[in-house]
């Protein structure tokens, strides 16, 4: 690989770890509302029927896209067309475009509509504001317990920049990693539902966002058991994949339910 193209795919890693950044700040700014992006809840010129519709075709392009480009098949058709050093940067990329797109495009349903719930007790409230700034802690928490740069891409462009050959992170149970065997998710889970005010088109992005991590979850952790073995399947049957509370329930009911073909 040639100096002009390490640098340039340098150049793209970073920008694209940037739009990453981005993406979460105003992700964050979206959910909560605070009004420097677009909100979740603000209202929009389109009936209701029309809302649900665009509404679900943008959760489906972030599943689908998100979904299907993190499969090792799909990452051996790609690396065909484009050097395997970006892969991770064009995944990181494409998914803050998508998510770009529902913060800009999401519509709120016409009202007046009653919200599912909404907490008046300024305790409780400030209590669920709370819950949801630790959700968006443990998200970014955790992917520092794996390897954050790894993940968004820079390990790789970094290291093909310096004309190093890439070697894999190794797994490892780190911290919250030994509580849940998806911390990340977990953090995400309690990011889209811990409100105070839970509108209904709010709860079709916390929905349809919940439906994606459960298939998501089934998906990684078929290919990590292919990839690690027999260290994945004891790390499975041990931990709990989202709820810690999950450790009380008696080993010999959890052992079954690893064998199911249905727990992800």
């Amino acid at each position: 690989m040639r100096g002009v193209t390490r640098v340039a795919l340098l150049a793209f890693g970073v920008f694209a770890y940037v739009c990453f950044l981005m993406s979460f700040a105003a992700g964050a700014d979206y959910v909560i509302g605070a009004g420097i992006v677009r909100g979740l809840d603000a209202p929009g010129a389109l009936s209701a029927p029309a809302a649900i519709a665009l509404d679900v075709a943008l959760l489906a392009l972030f599943g689908i896209t998100h979904s299907v480009m993190a499969r090792p098949a799909f990452k051996r058709w790609w690396t065909k067309l484009m050097p395997h050093t970006a892969e991770r940067s064009v995944y990181v990329l494409t998914a803050s475009i998508c998510l770009g797109l529902i913060f800009w495009q999401w519509r709120a349903w016409p009202g007046p509509i009653e919200p599912i719930w909404n907490v008046h007790a300024a305790g409780a409230r400030a209590a669920l504001w709370a819950l949801m700034a630790l959700g968006f802690l443990l998200t970014l928490v955790s992917t520092f317990l794996t390897d954050h740069f790894d993940l968004f891409g820079l390990r790789q462009v970094w290291l093909a920049a310096r004309g190093r050959a890439y070697t894999p992170v190794p797994f490892k149970e780190r911290i919250l990693y030994r509580l849940v065997r998806h911390p990340m998710m977990l953090g995400l889970l309690i990011v889209f539902w811990a409100t105070p005010t839970m509108t209904w088109d709010h709860a079709l992005l916390a929905a349809g966002m919940s439906v994606y991590i459960r298939i998501g979850i089934k998906f990684e952790e078929r290919d990590l058991e292919r990839t690690f073995g027999e260290s994945y399947r004891r790390y499975r049957r041990d931990v709990p994949a989202l709820f810690p509370l999950a450790r009380l329930i008696p080993s010999r009911k959890r052992s079954t339910q690893d064998q199911s073909p249905t727990r992800g």
